[in-house]
């Protein structure tokens, strides 16, 4: 309605404008005169203006007529494609023309007005490679995803535009959820250009997802030879790959395959903490504890985790707690003040009951970065020295409520993963897990309240078999209740107070 109001006034405007041209044109004196030969023509300076006009039409007539005769000629000599190439030249200009008209309607998001303009361009230019992409992708914009698979299809006909059609497809299929369809599409995309980066990474994702190891690895080459991965990403992620496909190895019971498969894993990444646990317990399963040892060790001193001293433990598992204290401080000799040493070395005190060494091996870690680890850590060295009940719940207490430490987070979507795995669980990204703080109300970590049932257990144990009073709580439960545990935080601080003023007696067991 806007643009027809337009378009009247224009015209309106137009009309106006000439009309007032040729009032002053003809209350002009004077005129043109043309004299040639023996002619004289004396023209007003109305009938100047309209047989200068005439004379350029004449001129654009001619041009026309002198192609049209030259197009004849060449039809006449033999050339079959001659008038039929004059006669198209108009069609062609008016076909690039709306094509052109399409591309930016679909830039500027007119969906509808680029699908008029492609049908018109597809009208005068017959070029499906051009007007059904333009068709299939205005479709995509107005959600008629009908229509653009239509266009899509079409394509599949053409050698030049088959990958088109298939990748457009695909997309369509991941939107829909059809990954086995997907899957297949993106194998097909990839065999028809192998050096399309998004073809590649949608594949790598689809065969991670799938758990076919083999074929990502084929793809994640492709991505390095082709320059689309720098070469120690690669490294990271082959690794990781190969790690995953141990796992399924393992799983079917082959354990010579997957042993091999653990070590390459190791080889191609030292600090891919799961592949050195595997590649570890491999060799231990083999008789080969100072290969075993060894990965570990390098594995610590890249980035020390839990999951390397549970595997370390399991070299020796018969051994008393000093001889692995001993043990022990050789691995976590290349970093002694890593957090995760420090919590390591205390908890083997612990299990030695040298409850002051443990202490000291945990430093400050209880008032600089608690969590519920460093503070049920706390908890047993108290109970260990001997201290009160009350000090050794405000302890637990704390730890109920106190961040839950690193764990398994992606850091594509922050799902918190109970162990590591090559795909996210969550959003189905491929190597994302890394080993970072969470925060407290999104997991609870199994490593911090490991030691609960334990101390609790003493606790109570320890407590006269006498009916309590109706203001001491209880504790029933290894796990204390978030009420509960507000209530014994209170009196634990009040507690303490009272315990520091006396001298605290060692207890040994």
């Amino acid at each position: 309605m806007l643009w027809s109001l337009v378009k009247i006034v224009v015209f309106v405007a137009l009309v106006a404008a000439a009309t007032l041209g040729a009032s002053y044109l003809l209350d002009m004196q004077g005129g043109v005169r043309i004299a040639m030969g023996g002619i004289e023509v004396n023209l007003t300076p109305l009938k100047a203006v309209i047989a200068a006009i005439v004379l350029i039409f004449a001129v654009w007539l001619f041009l026309k007529l002198f192609a049209l005769v030259i197009a004849l000629l060449r039809f006449i000599n033999g050339d079959e494609t001659a008038l039929s190439r004059y006669f198209d030249r108009n069609r062609e200009r008016k076909g690039f023309d709306a094509l052109s008209e399409g591309m930016m309607a679909l830039a500027s998001g007119e969906g509808r007005r680029a699908m008029s303009k492609a049908a018109k361009a597809e009208k005068y230019l017959h070029r499906p490679e051009l007007t059904t992409l333009l068709t299939a992708q205005a479709a995509e914009m107005v959600g008629d995803k009908r229509k653009a698979e239509q266009a899509y299809k079409k394509l599949l006909s053409d050698d030049s535009t088959r990958f088109v059609g298939v990748r457009g497809i695909m997309k369509q299929k991941l939107a829909e959820g059809d990954t086995d369809t997907a899957l297949a599409l993106a194998e097909k995309a990839f065999a028809i250009k192998p050096g399309h980066e998004e073809v590649q990474d949608t594949l790598l994702k689809l065969q991670a997802q799938r758990s076919d190891w083999k074929g990502a690895r084929a793809t994640l080459k492709a991505k390095l030879r082709h320059g689309n991965l720098p070469r120690d990403v690669h490294r990271r992620r082959d690794a990781v790959l190969a790690l995953s496909e141990a796992k399924g190895v393992f799983a079917e019971g082959a354990s010579i395959e997957s042993r091999e498969a653990a070590i390459e894993a190791n080889k191609l990444s030292p600090d891919l903490i799961p592949a050195a646990v595997m590649a570890a317990r491999s060799y231990i399963e083999n008789g080969h504890k100072r290969h075993a040892a060894r990965v570990l060790k390098k594995a610590w001193e890249a980035s020390p985790h839990p999951d390397l001293a549970g595997a370390f433990a399991e070299i020796e598992p018969e051994e008393s707690p000093k001889d692995r204290l001993k043990r022990f401080q050789k691995l976590v000799a290349p970093a002694p003040t890593h957090r995760e040493s420090r919590l390591l070395m205390a908890e083997l005190n612990i299990a030695a009951e040298d409850f002051p060494e443990a202490r000291r091996s945990l430093g400050n870690l209880a008032t600089e970065n608690p969590d519920a680890r460093v503070l049920t850590i706390m908890a047993a060295i108290e109970r260990g020295e001997g201290a009160s009940d009350a000090i050794v719940k405000g302890w637990l207490a704390r730890a109920v409520t106190a961040p839950r430490g690193p764990q398994w987070t992606c850091e594509n979507c922050h799902q918190i993963h109970a162990s590591w795995t090559p795909v996210c669980d969550n959003c189905g990204a491929f190597d994302t897990l890394a080993w970072k703080p969470a925060p407290a109300a999104d997991s609870q970590s199994a490593m911090g309240t490991a030691m609960l049932p334990l101390i609790v257990g003493q606790i109570e144990d320890a407590t006269p078999a006498s009916t309590p009073a109706p203001h001491d709580p209880v504790v029933e439960d290894p796990v204390i209740e978030a009420e509960e545990a507000e209530i014994i935080a209170e009196r634990a601080e009040d507690d303490a107070d009272e315990a520091e003023e006396k001298p605290k007696e060692g207890v040994k067991e």
